[in-house]
């Protein structure tokens, strides 16, 4: 089976696991202090424990990188997997129709699958390194928007420090904060926005790597807020910044910054 089926399966197993911890409530209780050093709810253990049984089982890698366990090592074939269970474990259990399952696949050189599923509506984003962006199926590329004043973008800046984004923020049309990393990453990869702005130095590499790949798979633009490539530690308890665009307004978005 390919990455991409073996993903499919796992997402099928954690939406039928969590939907009873969703609807009864019980998903929001607190389990255990997870790898990434913030509290673990009852309903990411349970996504997880589903998506490393299953890649264990299926010896699809030698190492797993997971937000609440860490790093993993196994006997599988040779690869890193990235897995974040549940992104957007906030909505989750509160009720917002807005997280996913995040699954990237790395050969030591660097990612080459990329697997984002919306966990609400069923959506699919993949992505091979090389061969293109897709959703559900058929080929994506990022917005054509060239101007701030005409773009959507979604922004997260530091608590409490709201000009760190007033700049960008009084220049672009409309702004958006939808909660799940992956997914609006992705949502600039196919277009929906023209940018992902998160500033907060929080990012982790379990959040984005997917997201990534997918974005820059449809022809956007990914950088640290200086205009660098972004490199993500694989100790979960590391995060980074992360400005992701449809290229066209990248460099106005990082002078405004």
């Amino acid at each position: 089976m390919k990455f991409r089926e073996h993903c499919s399966e796992i997402a099928d197993e954690i939406i039928s696991a969590i939907k009873p911890l969703r609807e009864s409530g019980e998903g929001a209780r607190v389990v255990m202090q997870g790898a990434d050093g913030t509290p673990t709810k009852l309903i990411d253990k349970v996504a997880e424990d589903i998506a490393v049984g299953y890649i264990i089982q299926n010896g699809l890698c030698s190492r797993i990188i997971s937000e609440e366990a860490g790093i993993i090592e196994t006997e599988g074939k040779p690869g890193t997997i990235y897995i974040d269970p549940i992104d957007g474990t906030h909505n989750a259990i509160t009720g917002n129709p807005f997280f996913g399952l995040s699954m990237a696949y790395s050969d030591g050189e660097r990612i080459t699958e990329g697997f984002v599923r919306d966990l609400v509506h069923g959506e699919t984003f993949y992505s091979s390194y090389g061969k293109g962006a897709y959703l559900d199926g058929k080929r994506v590329f990022v917005s054509d928007t060239e101007s701030l004043e005409k773009s959507t973008i979604s922004i997260y800046g530091r608590k409490f420090h709201p000009e760190t984004i007033i700049g960008v923020g009084h220049r672009i049309r409309r702004m958006r904060l939808f909660g799940a990393s992956s997914l609006e990453i992705c949502y600039v990869g196919c277009g929906r926005l023209d940018g992902f702005i998160d500033i907060r130095q929080t990012l982790r590499t379990t959040d984005a790597v997917a997201g990534v790949l997918f974005c820059s798979e449809g022809g956007g633009s990914i950088t640290d807020i200086t205009g660098n490539p972004v490199e993500f530690p694989d100790d979960v308890r590391e995060g980074r910044s992360l400005i992701a665009t449809n290229g066209h307004i990248h460099d106005k978005v990082l002078e405004y910054l």
